[in-house]
């Protein structure tokens, strides 16, 4: 059984850092691109960051860019999200996902497996 297994998420205040991390088990994700979505109450799933295949190539939103960077480990079969200078408009429940493909993408239909997401809060 395939599990992507989100970790890292709390209570922040604005300015302040969090670390997600994603643990994939039941297959390999080597030869996957990764990403991390977000879901806001009473908004749609977004695109946050994502990982190629190799760790190569990452790709961000632009409400994120300079302040989130994505990283991976292929051995271990973990994604990880570092979160810096974070915002009030930050908070979401973040999940982690994996494409059967090798190149980053940004649309949520693209993504084959989903993790159950962890909730990430950021205060005033």
């Amino acid at each position: 059984q395939v599990q992507l297994v989100e970790s890292g998420g709390g209570l922040v205040q604005a300015g302040g850092s969090l670390r997600l991390s994603c643990a994939a088990s039941g297959r390999t994700f080597s030869g996957s691109a990764m990403g991390w979505f977000r879901q806001a109450p009473g908004k749609e799933r977004e695109f946050v960051a994502a990982i190629n295949w190799s760790g190569g190539t990452t790709y961000y939103a632009d409400s994120v860019k300079g302040r989130f960077t994505i990283s991976r480990d292929r051995a271990k079969n973990t994604v990880d999200l570092q979160m810096n200078s974070m915002k009030p408009e930050d908070t979401a429940v973040y999940y982690c996902a994996a494409r059967l493909n090798l190149d980053v993408h940004s649309a949520p239909r693209e993504y084959d497996y989903w993790g159950q997401g962890t909730q990430v809060t950021v205060s005033s």
